[in-house]
């Protein structure tokens, strides 16, 4: 057992020291709440997080930072949690994507950070349905995806009063629905018009550094405001009187008492913390694999100069828990090394990462042998698959100045976070208020719907502005 918390009682407790958990935390304590915060693993960021290897460092999640907007843009999500949690933008050391690519089977439609090249680029390769595109950009500007009362609507239902083409529809989903969706073939609309603003009218940042930048200004505002971390040590129950919590039992055994508990573990997560079944769910939750190649040289040098290609070579778009180890139809591929640092910053080696759905119950099942050379035949195929919409890419020579690769599976999802199925992006079933069953028990991040680093750290601060601080 280790040292105990510094106090019996919190006026919040924060379950998850990811990206929401911390941002619910800052806020808090920004207002003078004593905050403990828990965390299961050893690394803070959640699903954000990193990891080291052969001493190297690696991003778990980040391809991007959504929500990028030059500096001194107003009325925006990134200068919004930046005011609120009072971390200055260039703590955040935020450099923009050089473009982007959405790759299906004759068609590619290019963007990059602002609305404008995509516009044209549907304008081009479908002329007919510009009109139509036009329409539907307008009315994603016009709606409030942030209103808890909305009605749950699916965005392909919504797509067809603006899109006739399948293809178009399609290609516009792919990026979304593989950087937000828990949801099969689908997403609400409210998720969509999020994911539309942050991905095509804003874009895509990265720190140079990779995502511990952004961890590391977290950790120094939480430090600065005296929040408490307990690291490596989870939460074992919690206790209820049936209408509120009134003790969280730590995996430490210590246990203390809190006015409000924030959980970002996730809605099922946290009712199995409350000794709960949980719930039924709309549908299968989603994991995905993810490799990570390593080499001598950058991208550009072997014909890559895109940042991200989302690709699809199936004549339909499939987004669903594959029935293979690996959908290989359809991914995400990254060039971390591809955004503008400037003429005298770039990474030291090459990175060229490779993401598809997985399936989970797979990649469990299998003994520690098997799970090894499956991982390195199914490093291969992605491979394969990937660099089939990478026409100008010198695959063979990435090989040959190859130093490292790693992969990892729902299965190192799951061990890491603790999320059920190993889902990433949590259950398909939101609860956009962050209400629970408990008075005094709320949820922040993937659960309550928000998307991306950015809106997850924008969920944590709602849920904190909401629940804890309007509550006096």
């Amino acid at each position: 057992m280790g040292s105990p918390p510094k106090r019996s009682h919190y006026d919040a407790v924060v379950i998850g020291c990811g990206m929401a958990g911390l941002a619910a935390a800052i806020r808090l304590a920004m207002f003078d709440r004593s905050v403990l915060v828990v965390e299961s693993h050893n690394a803070p960021g959640g699903l954000n997080s990193f990891y080291a290897l052969q001493g190297r460092k690696f991003d778990v999640g980040l391809h991007a930072v959504t929500n990028f907007v030059p500096p001194g843009a107003r009325g925006t999500p990134l200068g919004k949690l930046l005011r609120q949690l009072r971390i200055p933008r260039e703590a955040l050391d935020l450099s923009e994507q050089v473009s982007s690519r959405i790759a299906f089977p004759g068609v590619d439609l290019r963007f990059r950070n602002g609305f404008r090249e995509l516009a044209e680029s549907v304008a081009a390769a479908f002329p007919e349905e510009i009109d139509g595109f036009t329409r539907l950009r307008d009315h994603v500007a016009a709606y409030d995806p942030f209103d808890a009362g909305l009605e749950v609507r699916s965005t392909r239902s919504v797509l067809q009063a603006f899109i006739r083409s399948p293809l178009l529809t399609d290609m516009i989903l792919c990026p979304l629905l593989y950087y937000g969706s828990a949801r099969e073939n689908d997403i609400d609309f409210d998720q969509f018009v999020i994911l539309w603003r942050s991905i095509f009218e804003e874009g895509f940042g990265r720190p140079l550094e990779g995502v511990r930048v952004v961890i590391r200004a977290l950790l120094d505002r939480a430090r600065a405001t005296g929040v408490e971390r307990r690291m490596k040590c989870g939460v074992r129950h919690l206790h209820s009187d049936g209408s509120r919590i009134t003790a969280v039992e730590l995996e430490d055994g210590y246990t203390v008492t809190a006015d409000r508990i924030i959980s970002t573990a996730g809605a099922p997560e946290t009712a199995l913390l409350c000794g709960e079944t949980a719930a039924p769910e709309a549908g299968p939750r989603l994991s995905f694999v993810e490799t990570i190649t390593v080499f001598d040289g950058q991208p550009k040098n072997f014909g890559a100069e895109e940042t991200i290609i989302f690709f699809n070579a199936a004549p339909t778009f499939a987004y669903e828990r594959p029935a293979d180890p690996v959908d290989l139809r359809s991914g995400v591929i990254c060039f971390p090394n591809n955004y503008e640092y400037g003429a005298e910053r770039q990474l030291e080696e090459g990175f060229f990462r490779v993401t598809a759905l997985a399936n989970y119950a797979y990649w469990k099942g299998l003994d520690e042998a098997t799970y090894r050379s499956e991982k390195e035949a199914w490093y291969r195929r992605m491979q394969s698959a990937a660099t089939a919409f990478l026409p100008g890419f010198d695959w063979a020579g990435v090989e040959a100045k190859r130093r490292f690769v790693d992969m990892f599976t729902p299965r190192t999802v799951e061990k890491f976070t603790r999320h059920l199925d190993g889902a990433v992006y949590g259950s398909p079933v939101k609860t956009r208020d962050g209400t629970t069953a408990f008075g005094n028990l709320f949820l922040a991040g993937t659960d309550q719907g928000f998307l991306g680093i950015t809106g997850a750290m924008l969920s944590g601060i709602s849920m904190a502005n909401r629940h804890v601080l309007a509550g006096g």
